[in-house]
């Protein structure tokens, strides 16, 4: 049994109340027992490791909702060269630059597979905890199908032993297709109702699967155990689709209006904005090999975007945290808690929806996502007040400590 004591520093807990000063966290192997100031917890009669935190702030490990952790950039031509195996192996510097920026837990939007999950766990690599989907349900023709007019196929998903084939249709095949994906291991079912940025035969507004199908999805999913859906949906009649068929997350959410706001509120929708996504894109341009339809239809919905998430936000519709992390650098996540305060959430509330909201976005909220007793060990302390500095946990060296389950992984303090 060991105990660790991180002292001398303030408090954000996640929970959205006032930061606590002269505060400390008390931890039993991987479990928080103890948090509060330092003079009001009391300290078992047990050898106790201290760690000084020299007045940096504490908070919960952060939580990116969406990520490609097998992807980095998007580059047609390196990726048709890539050898299978390498993919792997460079998801591992992925993970690693994750948990640097001290980003605790993600959510994969497709791509890792189960045995990536694993080789976390048992520690064969270090990363965040993972919550994955396998691979993007997809129509024939639609977001997720990468066949070009030459007869190249541009997957970001490719089939492989652990990833079968995203692409479905019809009522039978997609019922069929969720049922592979569980069966591969997935614990969240992502799908593609509308068309997007980086799909070479699409568009954004394309609303893709019918409703129908989208109906047999979720309801397939719920089968197991309650395994929900998130969904790739940009356009305004995809996304009402989708909210209407019980999916969990829209992800992207570009095109937004009063109604469909309304009705997520109601159906208790979440939206992952991915406000970095786009302006990435265009960052990236022509020299990274991005290709020309994505820098053009990224270039056309960067302000409708926020202008939507904007309207998302003062509706009161719940915001979690996701940066589509694969089509930019992982390890610069944390650029979009920026973004979001560029659309009018305070500092406290983009915090929140990185920590709170986000775990309960996973359906983890009884797990991490705050500091309280109970829960894991997921922690991180930055140098600097992100209530008056929130850009500046976009550098990674002002987040010098950041543990992942009681086990230290970065520790720069």
């Amino acid at each position: 049994m060991t105990y660790t004591l991180i002292r001398n520093t303030t408090l954000i807990d996640g929970n959205g109340g006032k930061p606590l000063s002269n505060a400390a966290i008390l931890i039993q192997d991987n479990k928080i027992v103890a948090v509060g100031s330092e003079q009001e917890i009391k300290l078992p009669n047990a050898t106790i490791k201290q760690i000084d935190a020299k007045g940096g702030t504490l908070l919960p490990g952060l939580i990116d909702t969406h990520v490609h952790l097998m992807l980095q950039e998007i580059n047609p031509l390196a990726m048709l060269q890539m050898p299978y195996s390498l993919s792997y192996y460079k998801s591992t510097h992925y993970m690693a630059a994750t948990i640097n920026a001290g980003i605790t837990s993600v959510r994969d939007a497709g791509g890792a597979d189960l045995g990536m999950k694993q080789a976390v766990e048992q520690g064969i690599v270090v990363g965040p905890r993972m919550q994955i989907s396998i691979t993007a349900l997809s129509i024939t023709g639609g977001h997720g199908d990468g066949l070009m007019p030459s007869g190249v196929n541009l997957s970001f998903f490719p089939t492989t032993p652990g990833r079968p084939s995203n692409i479905c249709d019809g009522v039978d095949g997609v019922r069929l297709k969720v049922r592979e994906i569980l069966r591969a291991g997935a614990e969240i079912i992502k799908i593609c109702s509308t068309g997007g940025v980086l799909s070479p035969t699409d568009h954004p507004e394309f609303t893709q699967f019918s409703p129908e199908e989208l109906d047999v999805i979720v309801r397939e999913a719920a089968y197991r155990k309650g395994v929900k859906v998130m969904s790739h949906a940009q356009g305004i009649d995809g996304i009402r689709n989708a909210v209407e068929a019980g999916v969990h997350s829209i992800e992207h959410a570009i095109y937004l209006d009063e109604p469909l706001c309304e009705l997520m509120i109601e159906r208790g929708t979440y939206v992952v904005p991915t406000l970095l996504a786009p302006i990435s894109v265009l960052e990236q341009g022509k020299a990274s090999g991005m290709p020309d339809y994505g820098i053009r239809k990224s270039a056309e919905v960067i302000e409708i975007h926020r202008e939507s998430i904007a309207l998302a936000h003062k509706m009161g519709v719940n915001i979690a945290m996701g940066t589509d992390a694969g089509v930019m650098p992982h390890g610069t996540n944390l650029r979009e808690l920026g973004l979001m305060a560029g659309i009018g959430m305070s500092p406290m509330e983009t915090i929140m929806a990185a920590t709170k909201t986000a775990a309960n976005c996973l359906g983890w909220q009884d797990r991490v996502g705050t500091l309280e007793a109970g829960k894991f060990a997921d922690l991180i302390i930055s140098r600097i007040d992100p209530l008056t500095n929130l850009r500046g946990l976009e550098d990674t060296d002002n987040i010098p400590f950041v543990m992942k389950d009681g086990a230290v992984l970065k520790n720069q303090l």
